[in-house]
């Protein structure tokens, strides 16, 4: 039995961090929800839609690039504020854009801003949790998922009472007023000093970070793969019907909440490191399952149990990835930043392209190298990382 020791405690500012990610999180999952209404009224197509995730994803990678530099020039107290209200007014923009044109830029203004976030919660839940920046990343990304599964209720509400889709990119808005109300005064924990070198220049992250890094490229990418093509799997190569195939997807993203509420349990009793290789090991035990299953039954499980798998891959391999260089923490958010937008930009794409030549199920076959190449990362990457601390929540 796992005991939860009072050793780990949510502050404010660990509170502010979380709510930040949820708000992330919830704007950027609307963007998918909403493209059917937006393809309408624009009578624009699959390929011009899919542009927004793309521009979206373009901002995350720039920010990848240089938040760290940002954060050192500026203070992460500003981008916090600076990032939150950028994407909320780049959301309000989205709304009235006349054009395809517009609603493309705001999509890159809200990924470029909201990646601000990114790079700050991170690095201010890894100064702020030291040893235990593992309970405190899998619990923030666990808020992340709750919220990311708002938006598709949000809009089947607000259009059932005749509202459309605009609210949706709304309430973002209007929940950061709230959130501005109640914290605006809180502090943002400084960086922890940065460490040098005998020129004057500041270190690299080592080789393991980067090792970590590409485990991080590796999760979104199965993750999004997942989202973006797991229906159409299901329709297509596991013979469910279309609304069926889509309603089962909810089983995943199920499975992503509840393996990121235990994730954030188990890092309490054991190092983050041996709980991200049993998420590894899960997403290699399901996922063969959902792609070769001979009967629907099996497929459905082989979803929940890669869905449990995958879902701590990327929090547990920044919290990894971080440890290597807790002096640079916001330069390794900021790369880990970099790795989602990579995949998102990526992988969905590269997969969709496979498909269109040898069919969905095929093509999926793809994501199934990815977790292969995951052990194998994460393997290298431990044996390259120091010594990690010992779990400060003991089992019983």
């Amino acid at each position: 039995m796992l005991r939860l020791t009072a050793e780990f405690r949510r502050d404010r500012s660990t509170w502010l961090a979380y709510i930040m990610l949820g708000y992330f999180a919830y704007t950027q999952a609307a963007l998918g929800p909403i493209m059917p209404f937006l393809r309408a009224e624009l009578k624009i197509g699959y390929t011009v839609g899919a542009l927004h995730l793309s521009a979206f994803a373009v901002g995350m990678i720039a920010v990848g690039l240089f938040g760290d530099r940002i954060a050192e020039r500026r203070g992460r107290a500003w981008m916090y504020w600076t990032g939150s209200t950028g994407m909320s007014v780049a959301g309000v923009l989205f709304i009235v854009a006349p054009s395809v044109l517009l609603t493309v830029f705001s999509a890159l203004v809200m990924g470029v801003m909201g990646t601000m976030l990114l790079v700050v919660i991170p690095a201010v839940l890894s100064d702020r949790h030291g040893g235990a920046r593992a309970v405190a990343l899998t619990e923030s990304n666990l808020v992340a998922g709750l919220c990311a599964g708002l938006p598709p209720l949000a809009i089947g509400v607000f259009a059932t009472i005749g509202l459309g889709w605009r609210p949706v990119l709304l309430l973002p808005a209007a929940a950061l007023v709230v959130i501005a109300l109640n914290f605006r005064h809180e502090p943002t924990p400084n960086p922890i000093a940065v460490a040098g070198r005998a020129d004057g220049r500041v270190a690299p992250l080592p080789p393991a970070y980067w090792l970590y890094w590409g485990l991080m490229v590796a999760g979104i990418s199965l993750e999004w793969c997942m989202v973006a093509w797991g229906a159409d799997f299901l329709e297509n190569a596991a013979g469910f019907s279309r609304v069926t195939a889509s309603t089962l997807m909810s089983v995943f993203f199920a499975a992503i909440v509840l393996g990121r509420a235990v994730g954030s349990r188990l890092t309490r009793a054991l190092p983050g490191r041996t709980v991200l290789l049993c998420a590894v090991l899960t997403t290699l035990a399901g996922f063969p399952i959902f792609w070769l299953a001979p009967g629907r039954a099996l497929t459905v499980l082989g979803l929940f149990v890669t869905g449990l798998g995958i879902a701590n891959l990327f929090p547990l391999a920044v919290s990894a990835g971080v440890e290597t260089a807790p002096d640079r923490a916001d330069a390794a958010a900021s790369r880990a930043a970099l790795a989602a937008g990579t995949a998102i930009l990526t992988a969905p794409l590269a997969l969709g392209w496979t498909a269109d030549r040898v069919g969905i199920g095929a093509a999926l076959g793809g994501a199934l190298l990815l977790a292969v190449a995951s052990l194998f990362l994460l393997l290298l990457a431990n044996r390259s990382a120091a010594p990690q601390t010992p779990s400060p929540f003991p089992a019983e």
